[in-house]
């Protein structure tokens, strides 16, 4: 995540990768990548190697603002950004179809002009402008001046000055003014915290085809913690929920699509992922103003009851061939039709596929390229788009496997049993890259419940199913679903796709913590240069009489 002030970075578990993800190392005079030796040798500061970037943050090792847990974050962005850009030069230049490889560190007359919009010490940019062939030029901004002279420094350093502009500025206020040319292919913003207060200038300047990569660290909020402050920032009201993961994407996309189309664009989603502590999501942005008027139908209210966590969705509107209608509810009742809970309401979230299936297995293609050189975090690059690759597109949210058994009170079923029951009940099933115990199906609750009860006599076939429900003064969410009639039988046999491939060839999934005491930093404190007429207008005014019997 990038912030005014310092830029913090991203890693690997101990289970992906044996070496170190990051070097970091003191400042030393003999170092050969400092060009200034006299100046560095005098003063404090700590070089950290990542990817092929070398970067120099001023003060002592244990005061640099640098996050190895976020290294996961730019390699991923350094992939989907080599394979955008690879597609985008051969279709505005024909001799370079049939390319598969672009060399970075080199100014392509058609090639991609960048944005990162909150750069910070632009080791972003750097590593952008070090192994993402394709760039014409990469404006790399940010709000402080001690940020821009780092910027800078690091820059010639790594000597791809010819293809970084240094800037210093507003970020909102630069995209602002280059609403109306449009001259960058792809922005990035990776703020600290929120990226809602920089949306609107985003959506604007990115070029019509352009890519637009966002990262949102208040998951706490995203995740229905405080839903009011969610609504503040987002125009989504969230609510708890074990997929609050996946809720946390379809919330940010429906802002990013509303926000869109408030100028004639739309967004469609090439990659949307939950990792660690943040979101990272990788949208094209598009303009039409027939494509807009679809908006309402891509969004979904949402009502989940509080006992089984069922769900059960609410479109805005309706879509058939072009022809838009206002879409009929509610479709629920006002309790839960299993447990007979309340039930809590929620949205809008996005409801259409936040994957580009095509883009993501073009994406784990090109990590078999040798000529792109290796990511330090591929192999969990390939494990989380693997999953991505498998995941039913147009299936909103996931059921936990275990918070559900739990809900029950049984033991948690076996995941390759639980998924064969579902295609054995001739039902479609994948995992979702947000959690190991997903359950993503387009079986109805009604046929998940029969397989649960199903489950349940398995493991307890001494008793009586379904379980008579009596004459109990206060029965459970259990108590009401354990005693439904069976009308799907289960069936456990082992399905030939109940083990998924991406689970089969023990790829790098889901995983561990990282470090101890792991997360996002704290916020980099700023230098921000402000000239002599903006610090007096800061200071309070002197208040002034006013004569309330005065005429006018």
């Amino acid at each position: 995540m990038a912030e005014s002030g310092i830029e913090n970075m991203s890693d690997q578990a101990s289970d992906v990768l044996s070496h170190p993800i990051a070097k970091i190392e003191p400042l030393e005079e003999k170092d050969s990548l400092i060009e200034h030796k006299e100046k560095d040798a005098n003063n404090q500061g700590t070089i950290i190697t990542e990817g092929k970037a070398q970067v120099h943050y001023a003060g002592a090792e244990d005061n640099v603002f640098y996050n190895p847990v976020q290294e996961f974050n730019r390699d991923l962005s350094i992939a989907v950004l080599r394979e955008f850009a690879l597609n985008q030069i051969k279709e505005r230049d024909k001799s370079f179809v049939g390319e598969t490889f672009l060399k970075p560190g080199e100014s392509y007359e058609n090639g991609l002009n960048v944005l990162e919009a909150l750069s910070a010490s632009g080791l972003r940019s750097i590593r952008y402008a070090k192994e993402v062939g394709g760039i014409k030029n990469i404006v790399a901004n940010d709000l402080s001046s001690s940020a821009v002279e780092s910027i800078t420094q690091n820059s010639q350093r790594n000597q791809v000055s010819h293809l970084i502009t240094p800037k210093e500025g507003d970020a909102s206020i630069l995209m602002y003014q280059h609403r109306h040319k449009k001259i960058f292919h792809c922005v990035d913003i990776d703020p600290y915290g929120s990226p809602s207060p920089f949306v609107d200038a985003a959506v604007q300047c990115v070029a019509d085809g352009g890519l637009l990569m966002v990262t949102a660290t208040d998951m706490a909020i995203l995740c229905g913690n405080v839903p009011e402050t969610c609504f503040a920032k987002y125009a989504s009201v969230s609510i708890k929920t074990k997929a609050c993961h996946e809720m946390a994407l379809r919330i940010i996309l429906q802002f990013l699509q509303t926000s869109a189309a408030r100028y004639g664009r739309y967004i469609r989603p090439l990659i949307s992922v939950s990792v660690d502590f943040y979101v990272r999501l990788f949208v094209v942005v598009q303009t039409g103003k027939n494509e807009c008027k679809s908006t309402a139908s891509k969004l979904s209210m949402v009502y989940q009851c509080v006992g089984c966590h069922n769900m059960t969705w609410q479109p805005l509107m309706k879509s058939v061939e072009k022809r838009y209608s206002r879409a009929h509810g509610p479709p629920t009742d006002t309790k839960c039709e299993f447990c007979h809970s309340r039930l809590s309401f929620g949205g809008p979230l996005y409801s259409e596929p936040i994957h580009d299936l095509e883009f993501v297995q073009s994406l784990l293609t090109s990590l078999d390229n040798p000529e792109l050189g290796e990511l330090n975090t591929e192999k969990r690059i390939r494990g989380i788009l693997s999953v991505i690759s498998e995941e039913l597109p147009n299936c909103p949210l996931y059921l936990s496997l275990d918070a559900t058994a739990s809900i029950l009170k049984l033991s948690v079923p076996s995941l390759v049993m639980f998924r064969s029951a579902i295609l054995n009940a001739g039902y479609c099933v994948s995992l979702s890259h947000c959690y190991p115990l997903s359950i993503k199906t387009d079986a109805p609750m009604s046929v998940i419940w029969d397989l649960f009860q199903g489950f349940a006599k398995k493991q307890h076939p001494d008793k009586v199913w379904p379980r008579p429900l009596g004459d109990k003064a206060s029965p459970t969410p259990a108590d009401y679903i354990l005693s439904r009639p069976v009308v799907v039988e289960a069936d456990f046999t082992t399905h030939p796709k109940g083990n998924p491939s991406s689970r089969m060839q023990k790829l790098v999934r889901f995983q561990e913590n990282p470090e101890k005491n792991w997360g996002p930093k704290c916020r980099a404190k700023a230098n921000v240069r402000r000239n002599k007429a903006d610090r007096q207008s800061e200071k309070k005014k002197p208040r002034m009489d006013v004569d309330c019997n005065t005429e006018n």
